[in-house]
């Protein structure tokens, strides 16, 4: 018998640390093969077999295939949530928005398994819940915020901060959906510039 079949599999290993390691080891086993093969890769039967468990576990966890596309989600959005939540606090909220704005990209580059269903529409007919919908919107809000302490320490042009905010989303989001098809050779240097050119677009010279 050749030794990697005594090798335990992804669910045997997860189950040791209980049913959130499960979970997540479903949900990153189903975010490869959407990513790799669309969503007709998502039927349960070859989840299970991906992992080395049951279709009963993902029912069990998930009750379906619906439920399985809007753990999905969530699962995505709150990794990026996270992501941005543990940028440290600047004192200058410039210098934060910055970092928020590097964490984006961070998160797209290390999840983007998730990032197509996040951001894209590779589910025909799948629309988000309440709680997915109120998980990227807690995601968002965290960037929102930041420019809103800029404006409050007089830092803004004359614009609305959530406008600002959009902004500079869609600045980041569009540098990140490039890099990921990989049409930015120079992604590291280019984000820099990007980040710059946010300073300087977005803010105005504090009064002395």
């Amino acid at each position: 018998m050749a030794a990697n079949s005594l090798a335990p599999s992804a669910f045997e290993q997860a189950q040791r640390q209980g049913d959130e390691a499960i979970r997540t080891s479903l949900l990153d086993a189903a975010s490869r093969l959407l990513a790799a093969e669309g969503p007709q890769s998502l039927a349960l039967r070859r989840i299970a077999a991906e992992v080395g468990c049951s279709t009963t576990v993902l029912y069990r966890m998930f009750g379906g295939k619906a439920g399985l596309i809007e753990a999905l989600y969530i699962e995505g959005f709150e990794r990026f949530r996270r992501r941005l939540a543990a940028v440290p606090r600047d004192p200058d909220p410039r210098a934060y928005l910055r970092e928020l704005g590097l964490a984006y990209r961070d998160n797209a580059l290390a999840e983007r398994n998730y990032y197509g269903l996040m951001f894209g529409e590779p589910v025909p007919g799948f629309e988000p819940g309440r709680q997915a919908f109120d998980t990227a919107l807690s995601a968002y809000q965290i960037l929102e915020d930041a420019v809103v302490d800029c404006a409050a320490a007089g830092l803004l042009i004359d614009a609305e901060p959530r406008h600002v905010a959009v902004s500079f989303w869609a600045a980041v989001h569009g540098f990140v959906s490039l890099e990921l098809d990989g049409h930015l050779p120079d992604a590291d240097a280019i984000i820099c510039t990007l980040m710059q050119g946010a300073s300087s677009g977005f803010f105005v010279t504090p009064r002395k």
